[in-house]
């Protein structure tokens, strides 16, 4: 995964757990694609501090994944929604066979949440 799909679905994930501060500050550098030195002038810190706050942000949110990982079932959930998706189009496969795969892909997803 590329590092700002990553930075993106660990925040969607768990942004709500840092501090309003850090949230303004890692959204303007992740979303706003601001630079540093914009960030700084606007937060009133030096361009050194928003370096170091966004680097801890990140570490948090990778802590947060590296003991819950929702991100990691998300795209576990996503690729097999993706696989059902695909077996529901197809036409050359026994009908039996595609709903028996479609049933354990259901299944395992259920386990999974």
């Amino acid at each position: 995964m590329d590092r700002i799909l990553e930075q993106n679905l660990l925040y969607d994930f768990y942004g709500e757990l840092l501090t309003e501060h850090q949230q303004r500050v890692y959204e303007d550098a992740v979303y706003n694609d601001m630079s540093l030195s914009e960030i700084a002038g606007e937060q009133g810190i030096s361009r050194q501090g928003v370096h170091d706050l966004i680097k801890r942000c990140d570490r948090i949110l990778q802590d947060y994944e590296s003991k819950l990982h929702l991100v990691e079932r998300f795209m576990a959930a996503k690729e097999k929604i993706g696989e059902i998706e695909q077996l529901t189009a197809e036409n050359d496969t026994d009908p039996g066979e595609r709903m028996e795969r479609i049933r354990e892909l259901s299944r395992s997803l259920l386990k999974e949440w």
